[in-house]
């Protein structure tokens, strides 16, 4: 004989119900005696596996203190008890509350196994039992997927900008002045005649005094003086009449 005790106040979703009974069912057999416990509201949200699996509720008394626990425990050892015994025996909630009844079942001779919504199994309570049928894994993890953003592609991060090396400057090149370009050389001393000179000297015929820089200036300008050449004194120059 297979016995499900389920503590509603645990294990209180429908779904999670409808998967234990399938899968204890297909492990190990028909389940004879089908009990949840629990308080009026629980017992109501699992209206619908209570009729479609013809499972007997059991409301606990309402105290300032949960009894749930309590009425299934009395309930599993007052089946251990009776002939023939349970074969199996499995508890529909993940509380630790459960160890010692589980501890004195297991001395009778009874495999005890636990379902649980796997984030509701204590871990102190794991090995107590001779196995944990997990439910809602399945479900909560598609849930979990459904409500988790789509994977976006993080964007490539730009590559760092090449550090700007100031561009070497050239070495500055000093200017050279332009040099004047070279005047004609002047008429060689030697070509020089009388003439020429009076000609750069018109006031020379009328026997008029000439400052020597004035002199010095005419000839440059003539072309009879180089620019090199250095005037002596006397500083006037006067037009030899004879």
């Amino acid at each position: 004989m297979i016995v499900f005790l389920i503590d509603a106040d645990n294990l209180s979703s429908p779904a999670w119900v409808n998967e234990a009974i399938t899968t204890i069912e297909a492990t190990e057999g028909p389940i004879a005696v089908r009990r949840a416990y629990g308080s009026a509201e629980n017992l109501k949200g699992l209206a619908e596996p209570l009729r479609d699996w013809a499972i007997r509720p059991f409301l606990n008394v309402y105290l300032t203190k949960n009894t749930t626990d309590m009425a299934l425990a009395v309930d599993a050892m007052e089946l251990a008890c009776e002939m023939p015994a349970p074969q199996t025996l499995v508890i529909g909630s993940g509380d630790a509350d459960f160890v010692p009844l589980v501890v004195r079942l297991r001395e009778r001779g009874i495999k005890v196994l636990c379902v649980s919504e796997y984030r509701k199994m204590a871990p102190e309570a794991f090995k107590a039992y001779d196995g944990v049928i997990y439910v809602g894994r399945t479900a909560g993890s598609e849930k979990a997927a459904a409500k988790a953003p789509p994977a976006t592609k993080k964007a490539a991060a730009p590559a760092p900008a090449a550090k700007k090396t100031p561009a070497k400057k050239a070495p500055a090149t000093k200017k050279v002045a332009a040099k004047p370009a070279p005047t004609a050389n002047a008429t060689p001393a030697e070509q020089v005649t009388k003439d020429m000179i009076l000609e750069a000297f018109p006031k020379l015929r009328t026997g008029e005094w000439l400052p020597i820089s004035d002199a010095a200036k005419a000839l440059h300008d003539k072309k009879l003086l180089s620019k090199s050449a250095v005037c002596v004194r006397p500083t006037h120059l006067a037009h030899d009449r004879s």
